[in-house]
């Protein structure tokens, strides 16, 4: 295959362009998440503009939370259909499933905030300890003082 340097990207310059190893992009085309790039008659893979984009979309996905298996189930529906509007339905039911996910975590860390500053509370008041104590320093931790 001849190449035109301004249509393909060799694997270090993809990873590069993607802020990933090659290696990552390597893992991504043994499990099927892309499709095997092309190689040069030197055995160099290369990939174009459609790769790139696919490998955009993994990392997106990936950065919201799916896992590996998720991504290989809509890998396999993409290939079964070749269009993104088959997978997009699929996509929203996953991306649903962790948005609830993160709801319920969050929920649960409120809950926990809560305990805590109640907790906190209820030892400033046994143990009467300053008032400098009262008020937690939220943005960080501060040291205690003791007046």
């Amino acid at each position: 295959m001849k190449l035109r340097s301004e249509e393909f990207l060799q694997i270090s310059d993809l990873a590069a362009k993607l802020g990933i190893t090659a290696r990552t992009i390597r893992l991504y085309e043994q499990m099927g998440l892309v499709d095997l790039p092309k190689r040069t008659e030197g055995g160099i893979r290369v990939y174009d503009k459609d790769a790139v984009k696919r490998f955009k979309f993994i990392l997106k996905v990936k950065e919201l939370g799916l896992s590996l298996s998720e991504m290989q189930e809509l890998a396999l529906l993409y290939k079964e259909y070749q269009v993104p509007d088959k997978i997009m339905p699929r996509l929203i039911e996953l991306l649903d499933h962790h948005l609830a996910g993160i709801k319920h975590k969050v929920a649960q860390l409120q809950s926990l905030e809560k305990d805590i500053s109640d907790y906190r509370k209820r030892i400033i008041e046994l143990y009467s300890l300053p008032k400098a104590m009262k008020k937690p320093d939220v943005g960080g931790v501060k040291a205690i003082r003791r007046e």
